[in-house]
């Protein structure tokens, strides 16, 4: 289940980093002792749209919107009945309408746009090494973390395969600092083969690592 948040314009600048203050925020909904901090997550979250760039920052003027999506319905019926209570985000963004989508219905091969930059990780001898929608490595190791979140949802994990577009020609790199940290993420669409219900599973809770911080998720 997704649902699609209408945001005000922002009170204050927002900053380029703005990420961590949606993580934030979604946690803040959730409770400060929800079980998700530091789990898998089984959710995604996209990036905000409709910037306009200064600066030191973003501008949204006229508003925004953001969508988070969860494989548990549950968690996202926690989402809405928090947001009811505080609809602040950060900056003066605050939502204003909240729009339910179900999951769609799918083929066994889709291909997908990215709603935030997939990002992909290994720890290696030499130490932590990015991946990127060039690289050969890249479809397994996608493949990898979307068949580990399937069998944590207790589903079929056999036969699902993620790969890069590689006939994408806009395909870019690109780096996000989250708290600090800056990390090197793919903005290129994902193709995707399994079941319908893989597909759906995939819609829901994005695609690489760091998904529950604002990674890898999907149109």
């Amino acid at each position: 289940m997704r649902i699609h948040l209408l945001l005000s314009k922002n009170s204050k600048r927002v900053p380029f980093n703005y990420q961590s203050f949606l993580t934030g925020a979604l946690h803040k909904w959730l409770g400060k002792d929800n079980k998700e901090h530091g789990e898998l997550s089984l959710y995604s979250f996209s990036w905000l749209n409709k910037a306009q760039i200064q600066k030191d920052g973003f501008d949204f003027p006229n508003g925004t919107s953001w969508f988070i999506s969860s494989y548990d319905d549950s968690f996202i019926k926690k989402l809405i009945e928090s947001i009811q209570v505080d609809p602040s985000i950060c900056f003066g963004l605050t939502v204003k309408e909240i729009i339910i989508q179900e999951n769609p219905v799918f083929k066994n091969n889709e291909i997908f746009k990215t709603a935030s930059p997939v990002f992909i990780k290994r720890n290696t001898p030499d130490g932590i090494k990015f991946y990127y929608h060039n690289d050969p490595q890249s479809s397994a190791w996608m493949t990898e973390t979307l068949k580990h979140k399937l069998e944590k949802a207790g589903l079929e994990k056999n036969n699902v395969e993620v790969s890069f577009d590689q006939s994408y020609t806009k395909a870019t790199v690109k780096v996000s600092d989250y708290n600090g940290i800056k990390n090197k993420a793919n903005i290129c669409p994902v193709i995707i083969k399994g079941t319908p219900e893989q597909l759906a599973f995939a819609w829901n809770v994005g695609i690489g690592n760091s998904t529950g911080i604002g990674f890898g998720a999907l149109h």
